[in-house]
């Protein structure tokens, strides 16, 4: 196992050094500066910021300084458009609000998803088998953008119960997670099921059974376990896309997240800040495959080799 997991650093390191200078060297290749404006600035103004955020250097120096930046001292540099703020400060400004209601989001799918494929697949073509299916197909084709405003429509125009926007207590949570986990916890229902209705046809489950394990025993101890393999090969970039955020959630809920971040530096052309969300989602999707694959190979040896 150790050997694994050594193998798999082998690979994640050098992919994360990649994308750090993909990164760079596509937001350098973007047309225009992060200096340029509708209004020209004059030109000795213009070379003063050039100098003083190292524009003028050649691109070989900017490269290796902004790498050995983050990895000696995980420091994204500058903002460009707010001089007083780092990107690092941006970041931890809006970071914890999107990690908060992602992770409840992404408990909520999975406990929710998991247990709806499960009982869909041990009660296969029943009411309830077509209930878990019917309601997992409407989650699934009501995505968060579709999502959110039905919520606010409901909750805060007609029932006035929600806030509808805003940041604070746990009732400014609801409606984001809600929106955020509804699409997530469908395809995890979706997969489980297929998977459990697989596992749950196969020998070693009909041999526990004709041994005289209860059915709780045949499930629990035999069938979820495999069963949740594919599952768990999903939660990867499933967790990743939860905890950093949606665009569409930060902007609608006004939650102040990355994902506002993210336009606002785009818009304003801070390319800092763009390329500091951008490997901090890289690093954090890597780092989730990462455990996936350990945690695959923990479940089933036979990946191991």
């Amino acid at each position: 196992m150790f050997g694994f997991i050594l193998r798999r650093l082998s690979i994640a390191i050098p992919t994360l050094l990649l994308l750090i200078l993909v990164s760079f060297l596509l937001m350098h290749a973007a047309p225009g500066g992060p200096f340029t404006q509708e209004r020209q600035l004059p030109q000795q103004v213009l070379d003063n910021l050039n100098a003083k955020y190292g524009l003028n250097d050649p691109l070989w120096m900017q490269v290796g300084s902004y790498i050995w930046g983050i990895v000696a001292h995980f420091d994204f540099g500058p903002s460009f458009v707010y001089p007083d703020r780092s990107v690092n400060q941006i970041i931890a400004a809006g970071f914890p609000v999107t990690l908060t209601y992602g992770a409840i989001a992404f408990v909520l799918a999975v406990v929710v998803g998991v247990a709806l494929g499960t009982v869909a697949a041990i009660r296969h073509n029943s009411w309830l088998d077509y209930l878990a299916v019917g309601t997992s197909i409407t989650a699934q084709v009501l995505p968060n953008f579709v999502m959110a405003p039905l919520l606010v429509l409901v909750f805060t125009l007609w029932l006035g119960w929600l806030p509808g926007g805003g940041w604070g207590g746990p009732i400014y949570w609801i409606m984001p997670v809600i929106a955020m986990s509804t699409s997530f916890m469908a395809s995890i229902a979706r997969i489980t099921r297929s998977s459990m209705l697989e596992v749950l046809s196969s020998n070693h489950i009909r041999t526990a059974r004709a041994k005289g394990l209860s059915e709780r025993k045949v499930i629990l101890r035999h069938a979820l376990k495999p069963a949740l393999l594919p599952v768990i090969s999903y939660l990867g970039p499933a967790f990743v896309s939860m905890v950093t955020g949606s665009v569409v959630i930060d902007m609608y809920f006004s939650t102040g997240g990355i994902g506002r971040s993210f336009v606002d530096s785009a818009l304003n052309r801070d390319y800092a800040v763009m390329m500091g969300i951008t490997i901090l989602v890289g690093a954090l999707t890597i780092l989730f495959s990462l455990i996936v694959d350990v945690l695959y190979a923990w479940i089933d040896p036979k990946i191991r080799y």
